[in-house]
C-alpha cells in the first residue's frame, strides 16, 4: 500500500523514465475525489479506449460521457507515445473488480498472471479508489496495431510508477485480470507487459535499450501519395541531352525516363528482327565466303555491344 503521488511528483518520475508528457488543462486538480477515497494505491491498471483519433481520444478520457463522468483515466497514451495527463486523484477508470485480485496484487504473490476474477463492476470492490489508471488509443479489436513508441511509453509509465513506488512489475496489470466483464488491453498481452516492465526496472531510469523509441519517426505522416509523388513527379532528375527531347517533357519527370527506356528496348527489338532476317538470307547465300556460324558470332558480338550501349546510356539519363 502506498499514498498517491503528488501531481508533481509523478511527473518528475515520468520525466525520468523518458515519458513524453502533455500536460491538458487543469490535469492536476481534475479528479472525482468528491465521490469517494482515492488511496492507498496498490497497483496501476492498463486499458483501451476502443477510440481512434488522439484529439477527440483525449476529450473522451479528459470530460468522460453522459453515463461515465471524467477523468476516466489520469493519462492517455497515444500512438505516438505521447502522454497526455488529463486527471489526478480519483478517476473512473477500474470499477469494480475482484478482491483475490487485490490481495494477489498487494502482496505481488501471483505466478505470470493473477487468478482469473470472479467479480466484475456490479459486484467487486472499488479499484478507482486503490489503482493508478491508463487509458491507450486502440480500437481494442486485436488488429488495431501497438505501434513500437506507444508500447515503449506504456512499459515506461509502468515502470516509473513501480519504480517510485519500490513495487515490482507485478504491481501493474490489465483491465481484464481486474474484472470479470472487461477484455482491455487486447492486442498484446500483460504477461508480457510484466515482462517488459521488469526488465527496465533492472536499469536506472534513464536506460534506453537500442536506438531511442521516443526519438520523432521521420516518416511519420507521409502518405502512400507523397511517395508516390516524390517518386515518380520529380523534376530532380535529368533526362536525355536531345533537344527533341526537352522540347517535349522541359522538367523531365521521372516516369518519362521509364517511357524513354521502353521505346529504347522496342527499337532495339526491331533492330534484332531486321538483322535475324539479313542472317537469314546470307546464311542462304551459296558463295559468299562466309559460313552460318561466323555471320552468327559476329551478329552476337554487335547485339551484346549494342546491349551495353544502352546500359550506359540509360543510366547516364
Amino acid at each position: 500500500m502506498a499514498t498517491p503521488l503528488t501531481a508533481t511528483a509523478v511527473l518528475t518520475a515520468l520525466r525520468a523514465e523518458g515519458v513524453r508528457v502533455v500536460e491538458v488543462g487543469n490535469w492536476r486538480t481534475h479528479n472525482r475525489n468528491s465521490k469517494g477515497a482515492w488511496g492507498p494505491v496498490n497497483g496501476s491498471i492498463v486499458h483501451h479506449t476502443v477510440t481512434k483519433g488522439t484529439a477527440s481520444t483525449v476529450a473522451m478520457v479528459r470530460d468522460g460521457y453522459a453515463s461515465l463522468p471524467g477523468p476516466l483515466a489520469h493519462g492517455m497514451i497515444a500512438k505516438d507515445g505521447k502522454v497526455h495527463m488529463v486527471g489526478w486523484g480519483r478517476a473512473n477508470h477500474a470499477g469494480g473488480g475482484d478482491p483475490r485480485v487485490l490481495e494477489q496484487v498487494i502482496s505481488e504473490s501471483y505466478g505470470t498472471r493473477p487468478t482469473p476474477p470472479t467479480r466484475g463492476n456490479s459486484n467487486g470492490v472499488d479499484g478507482n479508489a486503490r489503482f493508478y489508471g491508463w487509458e491507450c488509443e486502440n480500437l481494442g479489436d486485436g488488429k488495431d496495431p501497438w505501434p513500437k513508441a506507444q508500447y515503449d511509453a506504456i512499459v515506461r509509465v509502468q515502470a516509473a510508477l513501480c519504480r517510485k513506488h519500490g513495487w515490482s512489475a507485478k504491481s501493474v496489470i490489465g483491465h481484464l485480470e481486474w474484472s470479470s466483464d472487461k477484455v482491455d488491453p487486447r492486442g498484446f498481452t500483460t504477461a508480457k507487459l510484466r515482462a517488459d516492465v521488469a526488465e527496465r526496472l533492472k536499469h536506472p531510469a534513464s536506460w534506453n535499450h537500442g536506438s531511442d523509441p521516443n526519438e520523432e519517426d521521420p516518416m511519420a505522416g507521409i502518405t502512400k501519395k507523397d511517395i508516390f509523388d516524390a517518386v515518380w513527379k520529380t523534376d530532380a532528375i535529368g533526362g536525355p541531352a536531345d533537344a527533341a527531347d526537352h522540347k517535349t517533357n522541359p522538367t523531365w519527370q521521372a516516369q518519362s525516363i521509364l517511357k524513354d527506356v521502353q521505346a529504347r528496348i522496342r527499337r532495339m527489338d526491331k533492330t534484332l528482327a531486321a538483322q535475324s532476317a539479313a542472317i537469314t538470307a546470307l546464311a542462304g547465300q551459296v558463295g559468299t565466303g562466309a559460313d552460318t556460324e561466323t555471320i552468327v558470332a559476329a551478329v552476337e558480338t554487335a547485339i551484346k555491344n549494342a546491349v551495353i550501349d544502352v546500359n550506359i546510356n540509360t543510366k547516364e539519363t
